[in-house]
């Protein structure tokens, strides 16, 4: 409440991020089942511009997690192109705790393990601690990047999201899967423009694929077809790299791609700041 100050304490934005991060796991089954459905085309936008993800490859997240710098950035439109939430504030050496996925408890049946969601900075971390001790806990740097690895090794998406709920700015990175994730559901299956690219795509090596469903089963955008030959479709491809990881035969990689909006890789970022 203090780092939210007056204003959003008086339009109550401050009391709906309360809210929302001590009950995270009811807030977001309703989110998921009953309010994002109903969503028309006015209500999926404003929805998406306060509450929002930027996906990130493997590398990117576990820079998120080792950069030594601490970067307090706040000129982020080329990088989350949204009117809000465009702070990017990492002190090190990085606080972690992980949580709960509240979007797997929000299904009838989920993936496993629960625990992969993780708060990166303050007061995040030290707020989930105090109210949910059962279902967080604070962990290593070595263990979150165990989290990370292991996440992408199962084919999840890691993306770091922002909110304008309280507080303007980064918070937290999720590891999820395209079954579970409300952030992938909700821009695949309701086109809502929640989650920014990467600012990469996936190529794919003709001379090293020998087509398979696995790329195709894999991407959680929906962003490739096998037909004879891989075809990537460039506009729906986030560039998370899981169809990388996935890959047997090695035959697939990520290029950048500059419509699709700088990378959040906070090594240059730091090196702008210090440069």
């Amino acid at each position: 409440m203090r780092e939210a100050g007056l204003r959003r304490l008086l339009n109550l934005s401050a009391l709906h991020g309360y809210i929302y991060t001590r009950w995270r796991n009811p807030y977001i089954y309703l989110a998921i089942n009953y309010a994002i459905p109903r969503l028309g085309p006015f209500g999926k936008r404003w929805w998406s511009n306060r509450y929002h993800g930027k996906v990130l490859t493997h590398e990117q997240a576990e820079a998120m997690l080792t950069t030594d710098h601490e970067i307090h950035h706040g000129d982020l439109e080329q990088i989350i192109p949204y009117s809000t939430a465009r702070d990017l504030v990492l002190k090190g050496p990085r606080e972690v705790v992980v949580y709960e996925c509240a979007c797997r408890h929000a299904r009838e049946s989920h993936c496993q393990p629960t625990q992969v969601c993780m708060y990166i900075c303050q007061p995040f971390t030290d707020f989930a601690l105090e109210h949910n001790p059962k279902t967080s806990r604070r962990i290593t740097r070595e263990e979150a990047l165990e989290l990370l690895k292991a996440a992408h090794e199962r084919g999840h998406v890691h993306s770091a999201w922002f909110k304008d709920a309280c507080i303007d700015r980064f918070y937290g990175m999720c590891n999820c899967c395209k079954c579970c994730c409300g952030g992938i559901e909700a821009m695949v299956k309701y086109g809502m423009p929640i989650m920014a690219s990467s600012g990469y795509v996936s190529q794919v090596d003709a001379a090293q694929c020998t087509p398979c469903p696995v790329c195709e089963d894999a991407c959680p955008f929906g962003a490739i077809r096998v037909e004879g030959t891989v075809v990537i479709n460039r506009d729906t491809c986030m560039g998370c790299g899981v169809c990388v990881g996935q890959c047997p035969m090695k035959a697939l990689s990520l290029v950048r791609d500059e419509r699709k909006g700088k990378p959040l890789d906070v090594r240059l970022l730091a090196q702008e700041q210090t440069g």
